[in-house]
């Protein structure tokens, strides 16, 4: 019993992180695009994860939201803050701090 149930949560634990991963990669080409989009220098060239959460996609699915950050720059030097929020393995929303148009 107790090896089935062992066995059970590895592989939950798998689907998690390969799935995290995923979604992670949908939140940098997002961030990485609307950097390119804008102007904008995407620094360090990744998101890094802040929360995850249950939410309800528009069909009503439970599915995981995942928020990740990252930093561009509008000038070369100073760094600003961005996020985007995955659902599941779109991309819900991303924003950008305000920034100075040049």
């Amino acid at each position: 019993m107790w090896e089935t149930f062992t066995v059970l949560l590895l592989v939950a634990g798998v689907w998690l992180a390969v799935d995290t991963l995923r979604a992670r990669e949908v939140a940098t080409r997002a961030a990485r695009q609307a950097c390119s989009q804008q102007g904008l220098q995407f620094l360090d060239d990744t998101v890094h994860g802040g929360t995850m959460r249950f939410a309800r996609d528009g069909e009503g699915v439970a599915r995981l939201r995942r928020v990740f950050a990252f930093e561009f720059s509008d000038d070369g030097i100073s760094r600003r803050s961005g996020s985007v929020i995955v659902l599941g393995g779109r991309v819900e929303a991303l924003r950008l701090d305000p920034y100075r148009e040049h």
